[in-house]
């Protein structure tokens, strides 16, 4: 039988920590664990921690001020862990790489993809987990679909908690900033994995006709994109000047239809140039389509049961959540006064279920007939079934 389950630990020493996260979560008896944590633990203490309790695999990242779990939502400033192990009926490969100089992402994710399916014994991978650095993961995504193939993905990236780059990713022993950990899941046990925004497209639309690079719009329509963006939204240049823009564009982000048309990947703009240019939080193509999106804080809030029961539908009410939140979202509902609505309307729909919400700096996933997609802001919840 397919076995999930969660643990964690709010004790501010890292050691500790992962040694209690590990023990909770049953990791001595699992396939591989799913681990996040607050960045202002000592990650190698964490680890060393997890290791007193079981040598199974491990991977995972920190995650942005906080995370959730069944009990409750965990967002001590002094740190927290938390862990969804995989057991029972799943075969599991895992494998991660720093970001190595002379190497592609591309490339790196299909070293990763050949490392960790040579783990399972001629097994076919039917889902994977992914985390990354926030910079090349479509590109990760790529390479690893280089060697396995159109699989589902599920995961995010490393976050921390004021977007300095003080993240980490995690991959069994090793600790690094930049680059990208897998785990290839060879399971016949039912998973589900919706991706979304469950944003509102406005009326606002227009021709990216210049991007530079992979994540820097300049042009919208020939007009620079920070006027174009702000003459839609009614927004000031100056109010969304510099890095200011992270914040006022949470609730009226971009978005980009997939070649399907059913799903609008929300495209995170994140600070504003001097040229009035903006770098975007994901991939960006010339001479495609973007949209002004909108959502009210009380929409984001209720978005997350949406999903989730969106996922029992598809399931046929799922066992135990693997829930990816964007930590701009979460931002967002904190500046709003509304962070503290994340846990109980969650717990609501969830019941007794076990499930371990992270927050990430870009979501991936994917949702009817589409392929596998990244995203800011957005949600990635999957479920699973025994």
């Amino acid at each position: 039988m397919f076995k999930t389950k969660v643990g964690y630990s709010e004790n501010p020493d890292a050691f500790k920590s992962g040694a209690e996260t590990a023990a909770a979560a049953n990791l001595a008896e699992a396939a591989v664990g799913l681990l996040f944590t607050s960045c202002v633990l000592d990650q190698a203490e964490v680890v060393k921690g997890i290791r007193s309790v079981a040598g199974t695999h491990i991977l995972g990242c920190t995650s942005s001020a906080a995370i959730c779990v069944k009990e409750g939502y965990l967002n001590k400033e002094t740190g927290y862990a938390g862990m969804m192990t995989f057991g029972g009926d799943v075969k599991v490969g895992v494998a991660g790489a720093d970001r190595q100089e002379g190497a592609s992402a591309r490339e790196i994710g299909q070293k990763l993809a050949k490392e960790a399916l040579a783990q399972l014994d001629g097994a076919e991978p039917d889902y994977f987990f992914m985390t990354a650095s926030p910079a090349e993961e479509e590109k990760y995504i790529a390479g690893i679909q280089d060697i396995i193939g159109d699989v589902p993905v599920f995961g995010g990236s490393a976050a921390d908690n004021t977007v300095e780059g003080k993240w980490s990713i995690i991959c069994d022993d090793k600790i690094f900033a930049d680059g990208c950990a897998i785990a290839l899941f060879a399971s016949k046990a039912p998973m589900v994995n919706l991706y979304t925004g469950q944003y509102r497209e406005s009326d606002n639309a227009g021709i990216m006709t210049k991007v530079i690079g992979d994540r820097c719009l300049a042009e919208i329509d020939g007009e620079p994109a920070l006027t174009k963006y702000c003459g839609w939204t009614g927004k000031t240049e100056e109010a969304c000047a510099g890095g200011n823009l992270l914040v006022e564009t949470i609730f009226k982000p971009l978005g980009v239809k997939d070649i399907t048309g059913r799903v609008t990947a929300i495209r995170h703009p994140m600070a504003a140039n001097e040229d009035k240019s903006l770098n975007i939080g994901a991939q960006l193509i010339e001479k495609t389509a973007v949209i002004q999106m909108e959502m009210t804080p009380d929409e984001m809030v209720a978005a997350n049961p949406k999903t989730i029961k969106e996922v029992d539908e598809c399931i046929g009410c799922a066992d135990s959540f693997f829930l990816v939140h964007c930590g701009g979202r979460r931002l967002g509902l904190q500046l709003e006064g509304k962070e503290a609505e994340i846990y109980p309307t969650v717990k609501e729909v969830t019941g007794d279920r076990e499930f371990l919400m992270v927050f990430t700096f870009g979501e991936y996933g994917t949702a009817e007939h589409s392929a596998n997609t990244v995203g800011g802001l957005s949600l990635s919840f999957t479920g699973f079934k025994a």
